[in-house]
């Protein structure tokens, strides 16, 4: 008994060996170094915003305007809210929407994907028209129709994330299963049977996850600003939720009477956004076998 429970301590060991070795190296590079410390900030400040003692949403209009302080460490808006818990809870809002239109679009875009690449030629013909179609729209175009038939609301900045994001990961999945399914492994297992989909699910999906998850933090960023753009302007979560968007329009309409709300709003989306993006070179540097090989 003692000899098969070393030799799977030894398999788990080796098992985490590669994936330490990965997490030093990005640690090791100052670019990802600086983004994983930025983002688990902004993690860190979704999950703990309700330690805040102050409500988001509270109106203390005998406080509107305060400059930061050991109260208002940034400060407070034109109905005297508190910005740092605001932009705590905004943070919330940012990473509910960036991860749960990245993993619709990752699910639809692998699905999709994989079905025009290993499907027969009239799938894929009709599956790239539908992606050709869904690119085609402008992203505030779409976001004003979506918005006008349905209101501002969560799940309309969710659909037009998912909508103008989909097509690309269902591009890139069909051009790495159309290489796949010529691979030896793939016309081994279909030689002995293996019907389409478990192929797909065992063989072709393994080999498409890694550059997805690769993508996906690259694509981060991209949605942050989306939401926060369409709150800007209005069309994404209503008021007084508090987001980052709503936040800066707050700012900048309020700008002459005090610069903290701008400030407040427009930090942390930069902060997201760089640490997303450097993240997001550092992981594509370290695990893109292509970009190794070119270095």
């Amino acid at each position: 008994m003692s000899a098969p429970a070393s030799d799977d301590a030894a398999a788990a060991a080796g098992g985490r060996a590669p994936r330490l070795a990965g997490l030093r190296a990005v640690v090791a590079d100052p670019m990802g170094a600086l983004g994983l410390v930025m983002v688990v900030v902004v993690i860190a400040a979704a999950l703990l915003a309700d330690l805040s003692p102050h409500n988001p949403v509270a109106m203390l209009p005998r406080e509107r305007f305060a400059d930061p302080g050991l109260v208002h460490w940034l400060g407070t808006d034109h109905l005297g809210r508190d910005l740092f818990t605001r932009v705590l809870h905004g943070a919330r809002i940012a990473l509910l929407v960036a991860l749960s239109a990245t993993a619709i679009s990752l699910a639809g875009g692998l699905v999709l994907g994989m079905a025009a690449g290993y499907g027969p030629r009239w799938l894929d013909s009709a599956l790239l028209l539908v992606f050709d179609a869904l690119r085609s729209f402008p992203t505030v175009m779409l976001a004003l129709a979506l918005v006008t038939l349905t209101g501002p609301s969560l799940k309309a900045v969710v659909a037009v994330v998912v909508i103008a994001t989909l097509p690309g990961y269902g591009r890139v999945v069909r051009a790495q299963t159309m290489v796949l399914r010529h691979a030896e492994f793939v016309l081994a297992a279909r030689a002995l049977g293996a019907p389409a989909p478990r192929v797909l699910a065992l063989d072709v999906m393994p080999n498409l996850i890694g550059p997805l998850l690769i993508l996906v933090s690259m694509d981060i960023p991209v949605v942050i600003t989306i939401e926060a753009g369409m709150s800007f302007l209005g069309l994404g979560v209503r008021p007084p939720t508090p987001s980052w968007g709503t936040i800066l329009n707050d700012g900048y309409a309020f700008i002459r009477e005090s610069p903290w709300p701008a400030i407040a709003g427009g930090l942390p989306i930069v902060a997201a956004t760089l640490g997303f993006t450097f993240l997001g070179e550092t992981l594509r540097d370290r695990f893109d076998p292509r970009l190794r090989r070119e270095g």
